[in-house]
Parts: C-alpha cells; structure tokens; sequence
C-alpha cells in the first residue's frame, strides 16, 4: 500500500498524483459530533478513534463496520461494546484485521495510519504492541491530530453533519462564531422521526418538535408540517446546505389533507395504522418539505433499501446504529419517479440525492436521473455514491460505471464518509484512487482520449469541484 496504491497504469498515477490527490474534500454527509469539533477533541488511544463503545449519557457510539468485523472473527462482545481493557480491544480488532483479505476496512485502516500517523508498516498481530505505542503517543501530543487537526491534515473543506430538527444547533453556532477554526462545517436536516409515523415513539417525539417551535402541542398533520418547515428554515440560517432521510422505502400515495390528519390523529391517539394510512402521512410530509428544499436552494439526500435492527436480541441489548442492518429489496422505483414527478409538475423538484443500499438499483437509479434533470444545475438529480455496505472497490467501481453508463460521470459530486470517525478522511482517498484508476483503465484502453485538459476537468470536477457547485460553497 505504497503512494501508488490501487493504481495501475501511468494515466491513473498520473491523475491522481497530479489532480485528485490535493483537492479540497467535501464531506458533505457524515455522523461525526460538532462538539467535538469545536472542543478540538484529543483522543488517548486508538481505540476510542477507531471502536468507540458504550456512551457515560447511554447507547453506543462508534465505527459499527469495525464492530461487525470483530464479530464475523468470533470476538466476543466484550471486546466489541464491552468494557474490557482498551489494549485488549484493540489487539482482538487487529486479529480480525488481518482475515480481513479483499475487505475494504482493511485498506481503510492501514491508509489511516499512514495518512494521519506516518506508520507505514501493515497492521499485524506481531507490530500491534509497536503500532499502538506509536499511534497513540501522536494522539495525546502531535498538534496535528487534535480532531481539528485530523480535519485539516486531510485537507476537509466543508462538513455536513446530520441533525434532528430539535437540535438547539448551539455547537454549530459556536463553531461558526471562532475565527479559529478554518473548516466550514454546516448542519443537515434528518426528519426521520417526525416522518415515520408508524414507529414507536412518534407521539413523543411530535411533543419535543413542538416544543422546539415554542408551542405546548401540535394537534393537526398541517401543524407538524408547519413546525418541520419552521425549524427547516431555522437550520437554513445556520449554513444547512443539505437534508437528508433514511427511509426504508421511498413511498408515494397521495391522500387528501383530511385524510392525512385524521391519520395523525389516529397515530396520537396510540392506535395502530395501516401500511397504507403511514404511507398516506409519509408522502404528504415528505412532498411539503420537498417544496420547501426547492425554496430555500437545499438539497434534498434519500437513503433507502435498509432493513435495520435485523438481530432483535442484539437490538434489545445495545440499541439501533450497534452494526446488525442489512440491505433490504424493495421495488419502490416507480415511486421515487411518482414523487419526483409531482415536484417537478409544480416546479418545486429541488436537488435530489438518490442512494440505495442495494446494488442491484444502481442501473434503475441511473434511468431515474436522466428522466428529471434540468438546467438549474449540472447533474441536478444525482446518483449518490457507494453507500453503506457498498463502498467496497468492486461497489464503488460497480456505481460508478453504472453511472457512467447511464449519466455524466464527470458532473457526479463523488464520495462522502457517511463515518462516525474523524479519521474516516481517509475514504475520500480510497475513493479518488479507485475513481483515477477507473478513468486511466479507460484511457489506455482507448476508450476515451488522452485529453488531458477534460481529464483534469472530470477529476478535479468529481473529487471537489462539482460538490463546491451543488452545494454552493
């Protein structure tokens, strides 16, 4: 894994080394905490960087992709969530790392040590004790590895977090008042829970949304939406660029506006809806704040195809975000194009980010886009990037052929770490190595010129500039 790592030919080294390799990075959707940033957060061992574990406030925080690979080796939980010694831990992670052939964490982790810590040795069972004596003492004294520091070794130019609408958003406040700190970093809009009306805890989380507008309740369907568009406008005063929804499926049944409430009245009263009653309810809220996006300019991400919280043991023991979700199959295509529709009918459709957790959408995804783009923008309806379980080399090469296939490639806004870790820059590496050595393949297989000008263009475009665009950085 050496600085030409994954790069086969000379026009592949040559892109990345001289074009992909400084550009910017646009993290434009992650999990990572604002106050961590603001507080410039040192960490004192790999550990919490890499496995993180149980929370003093409650749940669970950490790289769950980790977690799941120290599972798949037989590690006890303990190790995983657990408390045992942090050294312990980390040494039955590295047993783990090394079955971990053709996995991408393997490459992740070794490309972080040597980005962010200068060892350059592969991680092993034998050099673990010399590794982590090595890594955490930069961690507890090296300037450049305070978590401000991680952001700008990597050279990070804007961060999107994800954040519910009742977020107080203080940290991002704080952030964007210190003059010290050079990243911008900017919240997104999640309103997962005051859209999934058919879970638990919905009422009581309609009693929090109201609270975060100022009132003691909100007693109608319109009112929720109000609320939602209230605290959406709120968020687009503090630099919110992007919302995002993880659904399980993207739903389309319009119903009337009395229906819609009595259906949310039905929810707050306790009793159990229908698939189509939740359905009716999810379609009226999310084509409102698609409205919205479009008026205020942000864009508007949708993860679906996940059936999450697969191990309900495990659920009932560690809580959800714990790493026992998996890629669900849902044909809900037609749908996503009905919903499209509808906001283009209007001329409210905003920016769309579109990302399945299901590979075999790729090539629905690619047809969708090319059915709703405009001149608003370049790339207007994008086909986000590999996600989840599939920002593998193969899924990563896998999407975007596919959209190369049946788009723009060069107008894709590219990679994003979707991490909770602060060293997870690291992807946006992987990422740009495996998009040069997809683009140099083709040139040398004499299926696209050897222009070095509109080469330039298209990399420099998908690692950093087209993002800079979308987003209006």
């Amino acid at each position: 894994m050496d600085k030409d790592f994954l790069l086969e030919t000379e026009t592949a080294r040559h892109l990345f080394h001289d074009y992909a390799e400084h550009m910017p990075l646009v993290d434009y959707h992650c999990h990572i905490n604002p106050k961590e940033i603001y507080e410039d957060r040192r960490f004192d061992n790999l550990v919490e960087v890499w496995l993180g574990g149980k929370q003093p406030e409650g749940g669970y925080f950490g790289d769950h992709y980790k977690w799941r690979v120290m599972r798949s080796n037989g590690v006890s939980e303990d190790y995983i969530t657990g408390d045992r010694p942090d050294y312990e831990r980390f040494l039955k992670f590295v047993e783990a790392l090394e079955m971990a052939i053709g996995n991408p964490m393997y490459h992740w982790c070794n490309l972080e040590l040597r980005q962010f810590f200068g060892y350059d040795k592969p991680l092993t069972v034998e050099n673990a004790e010399e590794a982590w004596n090595f890594c955490n003492e930069k961690l507890r004294t090296d300037p450049d590895l305070t978590v401000r520091g991680i952001i700008k070794k990597a050279n990070v130019a804007f961060i999107g977090t994800t954040d519910d609408p009742v977020d107080t958003l203080e940290w991002h406040g704080r952030i964007a008042a210190d003059e010290s700190i050079d990243v911008k970093v900017c919240p997104s809009f999640r309103p997962d829970k005051a859209i999934n009306i058919q879970k638990e805890g919905f009422a009581e989380y309609i009693g929090k949304l109201a609270q975060s507008v100022g009132k003691e309740s909100l007693d109608t369907a319109d009112e929720v939406m109000d609320a939602l568009v209230l605290r959406l406008e709120y968020f687009k005063t503090m630099g919110c660029r992007a919302s995002d929804h993880g659904l399980d499926y993207v739903p389309f049944r319009p119903a009337s506006a009395k229906k819609v409430n009595e259906i949310f009245q039905k929810a707050m009263a306790g009793e159990s809806l229908s698939k189509k009653e939740a359905e009716k309810y999810q379609t009226a809220v999310l084509l409102r704040l698609g409205k919205a996006y479009h008026r205020l300019g942000i864009v508007m991400q949708i993860h679906y195809s996940c059936y999450r919280n697969a191990n309900e043991r495990m659920f009932r023991k560690l809580g959800p975000d714990t790493g026992f979700d998996m890629i669900a199959q849902n044909t809900c295509g037609q749908d996503i194009a009905r919903f499209l529709s509808a906001l283009d009918e209007s001329g409210e459709l905003p920016k769309t980010i579109l990302y399945s957790l299901n590979p075999a959408d790729n090539a629905q995804l690619g047809t969708i886009l090319g059915s709703f783009q405009s001149d608003e923008v370049p790339g207007k309806i994008q086909h986000g990037s590999a996600w989840w379980f599939n920002d593998t080399k193969s899924g990563m090469e896998e999407q975007m052929k596919s959209l190369a296939n049946l788009s723009l490639l060069g107008n894709f806004v590219g990679m994003l770490t979707d991490s909770r870790s602060f060293l997870s820059y690291a992807r946006h590496d992987y990422f740009r190595r495996i998009l040069c050595n997809l683009v140099g393949n083709w040139v040398e297989n004499g299926e696209y010129p050897y222009d070095d000008k509109a080469l330039r263009r298209i990399v420099e475009g998908v690692c950093f500039r087209n993002a800079e665009r979308y987003f209006e950085l």
